[in-house]
């Protein structure tokens, strides 16, 4: 009967863990990079800012008591 290879199981093995480490290590870098060029685009001025909420107050309206 023949033996199993267990260094070449132990081996696969690794290989799958790296390249799962890999692949999740290159999904968080590129939602990263996603939302760093919303926020580019947002201060851009190409899109409109959020409206504000009707009980905040903006700079400009203040006035003194």
């Amino acid at each position: 009967m023949a033996r199993d290879n267990y260094s070449y199981k132990k081996h696969q093995k690794e290989l799958a863990r790296k390249k799962k480490q890999e692949e999740k290590k290159q999904s968080k870098l590129d939602k990263k990079n996603i939302q760093a060029k919303g926020d580019i685009a947002l201060t851009d001025g190409n899109i409109a800012a959020p409206a504000q909420d009707p009980g905040q107050v903006s700079n400009g309206d203040v006035t003194a008591i």
